[in-house]
């Protein structure tokens, strides 16, 4: 590649776009250079870069002369965002979603992500919520639904229309639920509401879902916000790996079991290949299902039997509950009578027994202090330093 400027058409962009997803963040594409004269005829885009992604592989940002982005997704969604007083260049695909800056008006329905636009401050981006106020453990979102300035729009399976049509709802950012409900995505669609879909989920790294922080800092224009909060997770995690480095004296990995009893009676655990397994793994522990993929499933996680579940996780040294679904339990003692068979288990009879907050699946900028609450948990440090950690007694 030369020093001089890459002349990028924007057809060829959006042909050819997910070759380039990756990453590293590559440019989509390279056509021939052209003169600055057939530039301005053809309004085609001069490629400046793309973002430096070190986790992510589901998206990628490729930056253009003037302040135009592209942003696109690993199902090939793209977004064009236009500079505030530009003009919308010719010859974009026609399912190319385009945003004219300063982006507003947005409905959010996957509530993972929302920590991301608090964390960044641009919940003011955000107008429409699929969860209402008391829903919402981000304070930031609490507080644009009590002021008015963030209203309910209904589930993503049934949302207000009408009202999203009234507040002219720029773009609906919709996580993978909403592909069992194609309807809700034709109906948007009739209405001239484009949908987009977050794939933080399909990310093999725990570093790599928080990284979508960045495709939301260029989406909203805080990408300098998203690169110094994603930084200061990331410097938690570097940390302690290498005090799980230097701490290596032969002795084996404590095993850890994280689960939920389900209300139909079934032990609900995470895949070994699920970002939470890592993440123990991360902190300095083994996840005790280690062996557990069910690849003809994409769910990320899988529901056993309590018989089976006795077998392979009675001789964990730690069990986790999680307590984001049924709002958790207070006591050891709560929790067996879920299952009985549990007082048998070694965590019970060590007490090392833990539960995770409420709000920690809405915490999706927290992954580096959760692992950081999880290798505590192990080394045995004081519990009043942990976040999303509390010990069962």
């Amino acid at each position: 590649m030369t020093g001089r400027k890459t002349i990028i058409a924007l057809g060829l962009v959006f042909m050819t776009g997910l070759q380039g997803l990756t990453g590293c963040g590559s440019p989509s594409s390279v056509s021939g250079e052209q003169t600055v004269a057939e530039q301005q005829e053809t309004k085609e885009l001069v490629y400046e870069s793309s973002m430096e992604l070190s986790y992510a592989e589901n998206f990628s940002v490729d930056y253009y002369e003037g302040g135009y982005k592209v942003l696109t997704t690993m199902d090939g969604t793209k977004i064009l965002t236009v500079p505030e007083d530009q003009e919308i260049p010719e010859g974009i695909e026609e399912d190319t979603i385009i945003l004219q800056e300063p982006v507003s008006n947005l409905y959010l329905v996957s509530s993972g992500v929302m920590d991301m636009f608090d964390k960044i401050d641009a919940i003011d981006t955000l107008s429409f919520s699929s969860q209402k106020a008391d829903g919402w453990y981000i304070e930031g979102a609490k507080k644009a639904m009590e002021e008015g300035s963030l209203v309910y729009a209904g589930k993503y399976s049934k949302p207000d229309y009408e009202l999203l049509v009234s507040g002219n709802c720029s773009l609906a950012i919709e996580n993978t639920m909403i592909q069992h409900t194609p309807k809700v995505i034709e109906m948007l669609s009739d209405f001239d509401i484009p949908t987009l879909i977050e794939y933080s989920s399909y990310e093999n790294e725990p570093l790599g879902r928080m990284e979508w922080v960045k495709f939301f800092g260029a989406l909203t224009g805080r990408e300098e916000e998203a690169e110094r909060i994603f930084g200061e997770q990331e410097q938690i995690v570097e940390k302690i790996l290498q005090e799980n480095q230097a701490d290596k004296t032969g002795k084996e990995q404590q095993t850890v079991a994280f689960f939920y009893i389900t209300s139909n009676g079934l032990a609900q655990v995470r895949k070994s290949t699920d970002y939470l397994a890592k993440m123990i793994e991360m902190a300095g522990g083994s996840y005790i299902f280690d062996n557990l993929t069910e690849e003809s499933s994409s769910r990320s996680t899988v529901s056993m039997q309590l018989e089976d579940f006795y077998d392979g996780a009675k001789d964990a040294d730690y069990l986790i509950y999680n307590s984001t679904i049924d709002g958790g339990v207070k006591s050891i003692d709560e929790l067996i009578d879920k299952f009985p068979l549990l007082a048998d288990f070694r965590a019970v009879q060590n007490g090392h027994v833990w539960c995770t907050t409420n709000d920690m699946y809405q915490q999706s900028m927290s992954i580096g202090y959760m692992i950081r609450d999880i290798h505590s948990m192990l080394i045995g440090a004081n519990e009043s330093q942990m976040q999303y950690l509390f010990s069962l007694k």
